[in-house]
């Protein structure tokens, strides 16, 4: 694999860039990174606020579908961000036209077995979902709505793993801004055609939830396609050769030797967190809408995180292209520095007026009684959770996943379900239990990564 090989040349800083590695140049590259992850957000909480219109039937097919649907598809797209830290280490490295090349082995690899899925996903829907649903004992209603809306919103993810791979690409090379401003377009294209398909507006046909899934998966595939227009122009095609290339076996070994665990880790994780709610569900309505109230306040730390994971793993994937391995330790130091500065100021504000935040949400009393509890335990949570994010990132951009994919799995089915639900229903503590177990969790979870880093194996990976 000769146009893959690692080139030798290192680029230098340009006049009046930051300091490669610093905190200056981590916040230009995550910035946009964050408001990326907020527009995503943003789009389902457009299709909610829009299907919430057509019955609460509907809307709870909605969460339902788009749970189970990330789930199954989680294994594709995991993998394909595995591009973002070929391209980063290759532009490291001083080699420049290898990133397009990667861009193409990622969509290479991901692409077809994505498709497969989409098509399997919309005939297989019919005959397993009734019986699924009925096995983990949802409402009867929601299995003709969650058909309708799985079968078209399937296809999206062959758009969304796209996404993935030149979102990867963008933020290998420091581009961060090209993702937002497409996700951003498509967000104002969903706004359109959800209004328009959803409810028969605009001269469109009245197709409700089915409508909702149409057009969410038509703006990822615009998406898509802009990410692709811009990889197109020839200034673009001339820096970094993103013309389209042939598949290479070799390729594909490495990107996959990389991506899989990631892909793996993203399901098991997902899977956890699914079971996690069960559980709550088993406890009470309170339970599950307190606990709704609190991850949507801790969010705003969640996305913040991902943001600067996403930089921190560029970083670090530069500085081990460039053989600087103290960079990428700076790196994940101004990470650190980053993301728990957020999360600080957000447990101040968890610990010190909890039932102000709460009632953002509800007046309910139980849920407020549960809330208030929870959200003092969330601000020990939240800075934990930050902690692992940013680590994993700096991981990630050294091409170490089997280790902390094992990690985290082992954890989330040895520790944080079991523990969820000895605390939470077996012995008692209810939801606070439920999410002690899940600080425990996660505080072995940044502990056990933030150790893989300092113990310098990654320094040892030849991806």
């Amino acid at each position: 694999m000769t146009e893959l090989s690692p080139a030798t040349s290192v680029p230098s800083v340009a006049a009046g860039a930051p300091a490669r590695g610093s905190l200056r140049e981590l916040m230009q590259l995550g910035t946009p990174i964050v408001l990326t992850q907020l527009s995503t957000t943003l789009m389902g909480i457009v299709d909610s606020a829009f299907v919430g219109r057509l019955g609460a039937a509907e809307l709870g097919a909605v969460a339902f579908a788009n749970i189970w649907s990330w789930t199954i598809f989680s294994l594709f797209l995991g993998s394909a961000s595995a591009v973002q830290t070929f391209v980063a280490q290759a532009q490291g490295a001083g080699d420049e036209p290898r990133c397009g090349r990667w861009a193409w082995q990622g969509l290479w690899a991901m692409a077809p077995p994505t498709a497969l899925a989409a098509v399997a996903a919309y005939f297989a829907a019919p005959a397993l979902l009734p019986g699924f649903l009925h096995f983990v004992g949802s409402a009867p209603e929601l299995t003709a709505p969650a058909i309708e809306y799985i079968q078209p919103r399937a296809f999206g993810f062959l758009a969304l793993g796209m996404i993935y791979v030149w979102n990867g690409f963008y933020r290998g090379v420091g581009m961060t801004t090209v993702p937002l401003l497409a996700g951003l377009i498509a967000n104002l294209a969903n706004v359109v055609g959800d209004y328009a398909l959803i409810f028969g507006e605009l001269g469109a046909p009245r197709l409700g939830i089915a409508g909702a899934a149409i057009a969410t998966s038509a703006s990822e595939f615009l998406d898509a396609a802009m990410l692709f227009g811009v990889a197109a122009w020839p200034r673009i095609r001339a820096r970094f050769a993103t013309q389209p290339h042939p598949p290479d076996a070799a390729a594909f070994v490495r990107l996959l030797r990389v991506g899989l665990p990631i892909g793996a880790q993203w399901v098991f994780d997902a899977l956890s967190f699914a079971v996690f709610t069960l559980i709550l569900a088993a406890m009470n309505a309170q339970s599950v809408a307190a606990s709704h109230a609190f991850i949507m306040l801790v969010n705003v730390s969640f996305m913040i995180a991902l943001g600067v994971s996403g930089a921190t793993q560029t970083l670090v994937g530069r500085a081990v292209g460039a053989g600087e391995p103290q960079l990428a330790v700076t790196a994940l130091m101004n990470g650190l520095i980053a993301a728990l500065s957020v999360s600080t100021a957000l447990a101040v504000a968890l610990t010190t007026v909890p039932e102000l935040l709460i009632r953002i949400f509800t007046n309910d009393p139980d849920v407020l009684a549960l809330g208030v509890g929870v959200l003092q335990l969330g601000a020990v949570f939240q800075l934990l959770d930050a902690a692992h994010i940013v680590a994993m990132g700096a991981l990630r951009g050294a091409g170490d996943t089997f280790w902390p994919a094992a990690w985290q799995t082992v954890l989330a089915w040895g520790v944080f379900v079991p523990s969820a639900w000895l605390l939470g229903v077996h012995w008692g503590y209810g939801l606070t239990g439920a999410y002690a177990g899940g600080t425990v969790y996660v505080a072995l979870l940044a502990g056990g990564l933030l150790l893989r880093f300092a113990s310098g194996r990654w320094q040892q990976l030849n991806i």
